[in-house]
């Protein structure tokens, strides 16, 4: 077994300003990865909680709620989406009242075309990390992200009523 890198320690501003780094590199790349696909941000994010789902399907409700974005807004999302041919939507076998959101198959593809070397090259970057580190990386993404979902939802309460995340989603 080969020896483990030296991965020397850091302080926690180290840690936040290279994840800083990290998250202005993944906004740009999102801007640019939605203009290549004919979308915007939003709808590129939506789009990747609708195949997360994977066959559970999410009801328009539960998409805006997953994405901080009003139902008004996921509404226009999901028919640009559904006009580009990303997703269809499908009455909710329990309620006809709602739809449920599915991926079109060869759009997943579209988008694995621009994102599947990239995760190939975070699969091997991940290879270099036990199975006890990755665990504390994902435990830490998790935990990051409730704090930053949290948070922004504090501060849209506190600058004016709205969540600065319910704002996302009027971009077209």
């Amino acid at each position: 077994m080969p020896a483990e890198p030296s991965r020397p320690p850091a302080t926690p501003a180290e840690a936040v300003h290279a994840m800083d780094r990290l998250i202005s590199a993944h906004l740009f790349g999102q801007h640019q990865i939605a203009q290549e696909l004919g979308m915007s941000v939003t709808d590129l994010t939506c789009f990747g909680y609708v195949i997360e789902a994977g066959d559970d399907l999410l009801t328009a409700g539960e998409l805006a709620v997953r994405a901080h974005v009003t139902t008004g807004a996921v509404t226009g999302i999901l028919n640009r989406l559904e006009r580009a041919e990303y997703v269809t939507r499908r009455p909710d076998p329990t309620d006809r009242r709602r739809v449920r959101v599915a991926v079109v198959p060869a759009a997943v593809e579209r988008v694995m075309v621009i994102y599947g070397d990239y995760y190939v090259r975070l699969h091997a970057l991940f290879g270099e990390y036990s199975g006890e580190e990755i665990g504390v990386i994902r435990d830490w993404f998790t935990r990051a992200t409730a704090l930053a979902h949290d948070y922004l939802e504090n501060l849209g309460r506190e600058h004016g009523g709205n969540s600065a995340l319910e704002t996302r989603g009027s971009e077209g």
